[in-house]
């Protein structure tokens, strides 16, 4: 039976670097270095088919810790509610008053770069406070 080693999270986009550089800034995620033998993303994406130049963007953890995500171009819009989507766990360890402080306060940060608040989902007698969201492109995901 094979192990897995990785995951890789891949995520169907209009814009994939505009994207990508959003869930950077959400995760602490970084760019990784270019493909070898170039000097930059943009150089390597220059030497694409045209048709394939910006077609695709990575970002990665810089640890080496979580999965990568991957952004592709595709030419449909979102339509329908994701199957998947990320939990972001900022209230992890924490409960009530604090953990709700804590998601409000990032939901601030990332509504800043674009995201949107869906709803604010209070505790109640089987659940934690969680506040689902949607990223630049209407991706829904969940402070948790």
């Amino acid at each position: 039976m094979a192990t897995v080693r990785q995951v890789q999270v891949t995520f169907d986009c209009r814009e994939p670097e505009r994207v990508a550089r959003f869930w950077c800034e959400v995760l602490g995620y970084v760019v990784p270095p270019a493909p070898t033998g170039f000097a930059t993303w943009e150089e390597y994406d220059r030497s694409l088919p045209l048709d394939r130049q910006g077609a695709s963007y990575v970002a990665a953890d810089p640890n080496g810790v979580g999965p990568r995500l991957f952004f592709q171009r595709v030419p449909e819009g979102r339509t329908v509610k994701n199957r998947v989507h990320l939990d972001v766990r900022v209230g992890t360890g924490l409960v009530g008053a604090e953990r709700l402080a804590a998601l409000e306060a990032e939901s601030k940060r990332l509504v800043a770069l674009g995201a949107t608040v869906v709803q604010v989902l209070l505790a109640d007698e089987e659940n934690e406070s969680c506040i689902p969201m949607q990223d630049i492109e209407g991706n829904e995901f969940c402070l948790d």
